[in-house]
């Protein structure tokens, strides 16, 4: 049992690590790109609209593809085959949700930009932004069903390709504006996000219908050695007598496909967007608190432009492994609690913690010693290299929670998940209004820090209470 759990997960977190380490360095060498072609304030703008695509993922798609990865998962443990209704499905629900979003994006770009992000300029970079929400929810829904059944390559690939075509996309549309003797607009940024993501979607779509294909063939070959009585839980479909498939049916229809999707998506949507308004509030009340601190409207959008798209991303590079565990993790977990394998959920969560921990202590010496030469010389700004050490303490907690939060999703503890990170955004959102204003952007650091340190010690307590009780 131990081989079979290590296999999938070894093999499909290196494919995902391989494909992550290099869509973040071309991300990484990206940032580099838009911090000297839009300068620190630009940056700060276009990390603006973030906000939104963060709440309307959330809302459309994020808690539907978790769903689908769960019980595909479990389907395929128990029944050996694959199983498309999950996908099919959520896609029905989060296909229509994500129309309605990305229509009120559009429509309602000035408002929200006004209103809500307090910047105006931002509202020709979400009508653009509004046509890419559909197109995520789609590709989020299929890569749900490859993460389920454990096949990696088809979601690395198409986030490597997305990456490239949104570089290409931006790099030649700016090289044009240059050309022209123009200053080019961050809708240029929106717009190779929206067309990356098309490309992806259409490639996901694409490998989803030939396996959809490959099963239907594979079924019609099974008839002529079929057994003369079918066995319980199949039935024989003939469209013809030339032309007979088999197939191994769902629970009465597709109704109890529905309520497991709907039972499990629903909860987690609510969660994330919840979660994510708070997070919302804190990107938009940071630049209002800086200039609280002191600062005028430009510098507090440059520092936080700087710490949003500068200094963050880089903390979160070596992500890319603990992402790519995390992703495996929750269909691995699922699998082996459906069938009742509390040892192999113990050993799982266990060798994840301990690799996890030294992952992040590795990255804690190593930005903490190169942090302010990486800074000065990559980004051109030595506010980003000191952000960039006080944020190495970060690493250990930050990288772990994310693998901590797979593991307790796969067990299905999905509400106290919600009220663990409610509990660390708000120690967050306090540091926000109280200390930003007092001692600056330090303030902020020092309350990223105790909230992701509060974060780990209660995903520890209720992963430890949960196996022990279990046990």
């Amino acid at each position: 049992m131990k081989k079979n759990i290590r296999h999938p997960l070894v093999i499909g977190t290196a494919v995902l690590t391989l494909t992550g380490f290099v869509t973040r360095i071309i991300g990484f060498f990206y940032r580099i790109y838009l911090s000297r072609l839009f300068g620190e304030e630009g940056m700060g703008i276009y990390q603006l609209v973030n906000p939104v695509l963060s709440l309307s993922f959330s809302l459309t798609a994020a808690g539907y593809q978790t769903a689908i990865s769960k019980f595909v998962a479990e389907r395929a443990a128990r029944e050996k085959s694959s199983s498309f209704r999950p996908v099919f499905a959520g896609l029905s629900i989060s296909l229509p949700l994500s129309v309605i979003c990305g229509a009120g994006v559009y429509f309602l770009s000035d408002p929200i930009a006004v209103h809500m992000l307090l910047e105006a300029r931002t509202a020709s970079m979400l009508r653009i932004l509004a046509f890419s929400i559909p197109l995520s929810a789609v590709h989020s829904c299929i890569n749900g069903y490859f993460y389920g059944r454990k096949k990696t390559f088809v979601p690395a690939i198409t986030q490597l390709i997305e990456q490239i075509t949104r570089v290409a996309c931006v790099y030649l549309l700016s090289a044009q504006a240059v050309l022209r003797g123009e200053s080019p607009s961050l809708n240029v940024a929106v717009f190779g996000l929206t067309v990356g993501e098309l490309v992806s979607m259409a490639i996901s779509v694409l490998s989803f219908y030939r396996c959809l294909a490959a099963r239907r063939r594979e079924s019609r070959r099974q008839i002529p050695g079929c057994p003369a009585q079918p066995s319980q839980g199949t039935f024989v479909l003939r469209r013809s007598p030339s032309r007979a498939y088999s197939a191994r049916r769902f629970p009465g229809s597709l109704l109890p496909v529905y309520q497991s999707i709907l039972g499990m998506a629903l909860p987690l949507t609510a969660n994330r967007i919840v979660l994510n308004l708070l997070q919302s509030v804190e990107s938009v009340s940071i630049p209002t608190a800086l200039k609280a601190y002191g600062y005028d409207t430009a510098t507090a959008l440059s520092v936080y432009g700087v710490l949003t798209g500068m200094a963050m991303p880089f903390i979160f590079f070596p992500n890319a492994i603990t992402g790519s565990v995390a992703v495996l993790l929750l269909p691995i977990i699922s699998e082996n609690y459906a069938l009742g394998n509390m040892k192999a959920v113990k050993d799982a969560a266990l060798r994840t913690v301990k690799y996890c921990f030294l992952l992040g202590f590795l990255c804690m010496g190593v930005f903490a010693l190169f942090g302010g030469w990486a800074g000065r010389s990559l980004f051109d700004s030595p506010l980003a290299g000191h952000f960039i050490r006080t944020l190495s303490f970060l690493c250990p907690f930050l990288y772990l929670d994310t693998t901590l939060s797979s593991i307790l999703q796969g067990l299905g503890m999905a509400g106290r998940i919600f009220l663990m990170n409610v509990a660390s955004l708000g120690l967050r959102l306090a540091f926000v209004f109280l200390a930003i204003p007092l001692f600056g952007i330090t303030g902020y650091l020092w309350g990223i820090l105790c909230s992701q340190i509060l974060l780990s010690i209660l995903y520890l307590i209720c992963l430890y209470r949960f196996v022990r009780r279990r046990s």
